[in-house]
C-alpha cells in the first residue's frame, strides 16, 4: 500500500478552506440547528458519544471522511487485523485486536494469522492458564510456603506492564475479590518498592514479574529486591531455614511471571509452568488485555475479565463495520487531526468524572504519546505536518480546582474529552441530596459552560461593577466531546480503552507514521547505563561527560550520604 502524504490530498486542501471559513459560535449553531445534537451523537457499544459541542460541521465531517479514504485508513485497518507487518521499523504484525477473540472463535475456526500462524488458539490457551491460576488464588487453593492463602498480589513491571494493570485495577475496584489486594511497583526509585511493600506479610504475598524478555532493567532490579524481601521476611518469621533449597521453594510459591523468556524465568527461580507469555505482535501499551493483565484477572476473576475483553471486541467491531460518517473512533481521531494540524492545538485533556478512572489519563499518555510522538514517516522521510498531542488530565471535580481556569479563560485551545457515568458504584446521599447527581451536575455544567460561556451583558445583569466585567466574561466556544455510559463496568472499561486505541491508529494513519514502535524510549536508557561508572567516580567516565552532566554528578558525589 503506497504511503500517501495527507497534506497533498484534495481533502487536506478542502479542510484548509473550511478552517479559514470557520466561525465557531455554539450559541448560534445550537439555536439555528435543532438537529445538531442528533447528527453529531454516536452510539458505540455501550458508549454514548456526543460530539455536538466540538468544531465538527457537516462540511468538516465530509472532508475528514474523505481524508480517511484518501490516506487509506479502512485498508490500513484491515491490514492491521489481518496480521500484516504494519509496524515496519520492527518488521512486526500489530495484533492487539486478536487478544480479545471470544471463546467460540476456536469452534468457528476464526483465523487470525501472524506470520502464517493462527494465533486464536494460542491466545485462548494462555487465557485458560491464567484463568486457572486466578481461580486457584481466589479460592485459596494456591498457598504460600507456610500454607497460608494469598491475600496480596504485587505486580512488578514498567510502562505498559504497569500502567495498564494499575489503571484497570483502580477503575474496577468495586469488582475486586474482597480477600485480595493488588499493589503495583514500577519505578526504579527505591522509595517505590519500599512504600509498596510496607505492611505486607511475605507469607501471604504473591509477586507477578511482568517483562516480556525478563531483562528489563527497572523490572528485574525491583524483582530481585522483592525476592530478597520475601526470603528475608520468611526467615524472620521463622518459616524458612537458611537452606538454599528452601529459599528456592519459597520463590517458586510466591512468584509468577509474565514473560516468554522461560530460561531467564527459571534462572530467577520461578517455575516456568507459572509463566504466562505474550507475543512480539503485542506492544506493551496495547497489552493490558493480554497476560500482562494477569493481576487484574486474579482481582476481578475470569468471568469479569471475559466481560472486559468483550468490551474491547465490541469497539473493534464498531470500528471495522460502522459507516464512516457514524464511526465514533474514526471521527474522534480525524477531528483530533483537525484540531492539531489546522487549529494549532498542542494538547488534549481527558477529564473522567469518576474517581475510579484517576489513572486513565496517565494510561492514555503512554498509549497516545508513545504511539504518535514521531517525526519520521513510515518510509523514513520527515513528517509533513505536526504530529501527536500532549495528553493530560485529572478526574473531576479535582481538576476544576486546578487547571479548568486555563481551559475556560486562557489563550490556549484545549480540546477536552469528558467521561461520565449515569450510575455510581456507591449511591450516597445526605440531607436529601444525591451525591452522584451533584457530581454529575458538574460534568454537565462544565461542558455547557465551556461551550456557551457567559457574555458581558450577562455579567452586568448580575450587578457586577464595570471595571471587573471583562474578568468575569467567559468566551465559550471551547470544544468538548462528552462520553457517557450507564456505569463503569469491566465491559465499559474495555470499550473506553479500545476507543482510544483506535483513535490513536486513525491519527497515526493520517500522519503516515508507525504508531507501534517506540525508539524514542531507548536513547535515554542507553545513556543511563553509560553513566553508571561516573556515579561510581570512575575518572575516565567523568572525563567523558559534558560540563552540565559533570556538574550534576559532582554534586551527587559531594552530597550523597551512605549508611
Amino acid at each position: 500500500m503506497n504511503l500517501v502524504d495527507a497534506t497533498q490530498t484534495p481533502a487536506w486542501a478542502r479542510l484548509s478552506q473550511l478552517r479559514d471559513q470557520l466561525n465557531v459560535n455554539f450559541r448560534e449553531w445550537f439555536a439555528h440547528d435543532p438537529n445538531r445534537v442528533e447528527r453529531n451523537t454516536y452510539h458505540a457499544a455501550d458508549l454514548l458519544i456526543d460530539m455536538s459541542k466540538t468544531y465538527m460541521t457537516d462540511e468538516i465531517k465530509d472532508a475528514l471522511v474523505q481524508l480517511a479514504y484518501e490516506v487509506h485508513i479502512p485498508e490500513r485497518y484491515e491490514a492491521m487485523i489481518r496480521g500484516e507487518h504494519i509496524n515496519n521499523t520492527e518488521d512486526r504484525a500489530v495484533l492487539h485486536t486478536a487478544l480479545r477473540q471470544p471463546p467460540q472463535a476456536l469452534e468457528e475456526e476464526h483465523l487470525v494469522l501472524a506470520d502464517g500462524q493462527d494465533v486464536t488458539a494460542d491466545v485462548r490457551a494462555v487465557l485458560d492458564r491464567i484463568y486457572a491460576c486466578a481461580r486457584s488464588i481466589r479460592s485459596g487453593e494456591w498457598r504460600g510456603i507456610s500454607n497460608r492463602r494469598i491475600s496480596t498480589v504485587v505486580n512488578i513491571g514498567i510502562g505498559g506492564s504497569d500502567l495498564g494493570p494499575v489503571m484497570a485495577y483502580e477503575a474496577l475496584k468495586p469488582y475486586v475479590h474482597e480477600g485480595i489486594e493488588c499493589r503495583f511497583i514500577s519505578n526504579i526509585d527505591p522509595s517505590d518498592i519500599v512504600e509498596k511493600l510496607k505492611g505486607l506479610n511475605p507469607e501471604t504475598t504473591l509477586f507477578i514479574v511482568a517483562s516480556k524478555t525478563f531483562t528489563t532493567a527497572e523490572t528485574m532490579t525491583n524483582a530481585k529486591q522483592a525476592r530478597g524481601w520475601l526470603i528475608d521476611g520468611l526467615r524472620a518469621h521463622g518459616v524458612l531455614s537458611d537452606a538454599p533449597e528452601d529459599a528456592q521453594a519459597a520463590v517458586a510459591r510466591h512468584f509468577i511471571a509474565v514473560s516468554t523468556n522461560l530460561e531467564k524465568v527459571a534462572e530467577f527461580g520461578i517455575n516456568p509452568e507459572n509463566a504466562f507469555g505474550f507475543w512480539s505482535w503485542v506492544g506493551g501499551r496495547y497489552s493490558v488485555d493480554s497476560a500482562v493483565g494477569t493481576s487484574l484477572a486474579i482481582a476481578i476473576g475470569p468471568e469479569r475479565f471475559e466481560e472486559f475483553l468483550a468490551g474491547f471486541r465490541a469497539i473493534d467491531e464498531h470500528m471495522r463495520t460502522a459507516d464512516p460518517h457514524h464511526n465514533a473512533p474514526l471521527l474522534m481521531g480525524l477531528l483530533n487531526v483537525f484540531y492539531t494540524n489546522f487549529l494549532g492545538a498542542a494538547t488534549h485533556a481527558v477529564l473522567p468524572y469518576s474517581q475510579y478512572l484517576h489513572r486513565f489519563p496517565a494510561y492514555l499518555q503512554q498509549l497516545t504519546m508513545e504511539s504518535n510522538g514521531k517525526r519520521v514517516r513510515c518510509d523514513g522521510s520527515e513528517v509533513t505536518s505536526a504530529t501527536g498531542e500532549v495528553w493530560w488530565g485529572e478526574p473531576g471535580t479535582n481538576g476544576q480546582h486546578a487547571f479548568y481556569q486555563l481551559i475556560h479563560q486562557g489563550t490556549q485551545l484545549v480540546p477536552a474529552d469528558f467521561i461520565g457515568f449515569a450510575n455510581p458504584a456507591y449511591p450516597l446521599s445526605y440531607d436529601g441530596v444525591d451525591q452522584h447527581e451533584l457530581f454529575l451536575s458538574n460534568f454537565l455544567g462544565q461542558t455547557k459552560a465551556l461551550a456557551f460561556g457567559k457574555t458581558a451583558d450577562e455579567v452586568r445583569a448580575e450587578g457586577t461593577e464595570e471595571q471587573i466585567v471583562s474578568a468575569r466574561v467567559f468566551p465559550g466556544n471551547k470544544p468538548t466531546t462528552s462520553i457517557m455510559a450507564a456505569a463503569l463496568t469491566p465491559k465499559v472499561l474495555g470499550e473506553l480503552i479500545a476507543l482510544y486505541e483506535h483513535i490513536v491508529f486513525v491519527q497515526g494513519a493520517v500522519w503516515g507514521i508507525d504508531s507501534f514502535d517506540q525508539w524514542g524510549v531507548e536513547l535515554g536508557k542507553q545513556e543511563a547505563l553509560k553513566l553508571t561508572p561516573a556515579l561510581h567516580a570512575d575518572e575516565q567516565a567523568m572525563a567523558e561527560l559534558d560540563a552540565s552532566t559533570r556538574q550534576l554528578v559532582e554534586f551527587y558525589h559531594d552530597t550523597r550520604r551512605y549508611e
